[in-house]
């Protein structure tokens, strides 16, 4: 049995007497050499060991497995702490946690605000341009940083997306006798790269300010995306049909999704920033379109759950992981393959959504229809959109192309 123990936010650890006793009686401890500082008052004849990388860590835990085990952890172990780490590694019968107060909801008291009332975010380990997908007017964020996200980084990325009157406030060493609470604005932070902050901080953040690209719903104007070409053109699936795709898609956030013939990443984009759970592969070979696709991605601040595969359907769909859910928007002449090769790995109930623009696109999709049998269930719609323009001073609606969305279920025989 492996004893996770929450130290909360002090220099020196004030423990329920479940966790002093699991402390007293361990014969194995292990922690950062912080928090073993915090707690060396109450150890005796413990073997003490800092923390290594996971990897390491696994390995060490099995080598010592018939030992009463401590591992340290900052605060509450099962928010942004290793405790989901393992709780999948060993298993939660395992396991005995032990929470203390964390960082976040001490720094939530300094600060006077509820915690309900504040996103929390964590940039450790993670790129700096995920807060991008949670920048709003008006809705604070709290986040936890490494030395990548340093309070100036953070203050970069509220300038780029238009929020100039942010305010972060930098809450430092808390629970220490050294705790200090300073806040700033964005220029305060941008124009003195001499400031610097103890290792052991958080970041409050209040966005003020116009805003950017940052939508509050789903339905991104096509002019945000990032094509190489003059805005609202290029390749992109546009606005109204993107809606209906995903709407036919339907994400979760357990969904692992191909995108096929990503283009520059509208679909992928917008899926990945309302769900950011799900896992999208978006596959793509043309080198513009890819490099729009990587801008848009950091844009957006979706990079961490994109992975962006470079290549061609069918070709590279058995070297990604399976998907329940695929969305095929390009296909180079290879649409009958493409549809084979994923609708064989969908699992029960997995989905299918694939647009067509040409007659004979339009053909192949419905031809792929025809030869399912009875128990799978086909849904097709056609989508024309005209949009209001003007010319010598009328208004006249000036229409797209349409296109025609075919979404398949996968039902096992019965």
């Amino acid at each position: 049995m492996i004893d996770v123990i929450g130290l909360g936010v002090t220099d020196r650890a004030l423990l329920s007497a479940a966790a002093q006793l699991a402390l007293e009686n361990a014969e194995f401890v292990i922690g950062s050499e912080r928090q073993l500082k915090v707690v060396s008052h109450l150890l005796t004849k413990q073997q003490q060991v800092i923390l290594p990388p996971l990897a390491e860590l696994a390995k060490l835990l099995e080598q010592n497995n018939s030992l009463a085990t401590v591992i340290l952890a900052s605060g509450d172990p099962l928010h942004y702490g290793i405790g989901r780490w393992l709780t999948k590694k060993v298993g939660v019968d395992s396991l005995n946690f032990h929470p203390a107060v964390s960082s976040m909801q001490a720094a939530c008291h300094l600060l006077g605000v509820s915690l309900q009332d504040v996103e929390v975010l964590s940039l450790h380990g993670r790129p700096v341009e995920k807060i991008r997908a949670a920048l709003k007017v008006m809705s604070p964020l709290l986040v936890l940083t490494d030395k990548n996200s340093q309070p100036q980084r953070l203050a970069q990325e509220c300038l780029a997306a238009g929020f100039s009157q942010t305010t972060i406030t930098v809450v430092e060493k808390i629970g220490y006798p050294e705790q200090t609470v300073r806040k700033f604005y964005l220029d305060d932070l941008l124009n003195k790269p001499e400031l610097s902050f103890d290792a052991l901080h958080v970041s409050y953040i209040e966005p003020q300010g116009l805003g950017g690209c940052l939508p509050e719903f789903p339905g991104f104007e096509d002019q945000f995306f990032i094509t190489g070409m003059e805005q609202g053109k290029g390749m992109i699936t546009k606005r109204e049909v993107r809606l209906a795709i995903l709407s036919l898609l339907q994400p979760s956030h357990s969904d692992v999704v191909w995108d096929i013939g990503a283009g520059c990443g509208s679909v992928t984009v917008e899926l990945a920033y309302w769900q950011k759970k799900a896992k999208v592969y978006a596959l793509e070979h043309h080198q513009q379109r890819l490099k729009c696709l990587h801008e848009n991605c950091e844009k957006f601040g979706v990079s961490e759950n994109v992975n962006i595969i470079i290549g061609r359907a069918p070709q590279q769909l058995s070297e990604l992981p399976a998907a329940n859910k695929v969305f095929i928007g390009g296909s180079d002449g290879e649409l009958l393959s493409i549809l084979a090769t994923s609708w064989q790995q969908l699992p029960e109930n997995g989905l299918l959504v694939a647009s067509a623009v040409t007659e004979n696109t339009k053909f192949q999709l419905q031809q792929f229809a025809e030869q399912l049998n009875e128990h799978q269930q086909v849904e097709t719609l056609q989508i024309a959109v005209s949009k209001g323009t003007r010319l010598a001073g009328q208004l006249l609606y000036k229409p797209n192309l349409s296109v025609t969305l075919y979404k398949f279920t996968k039902h096992d025989a019965k």
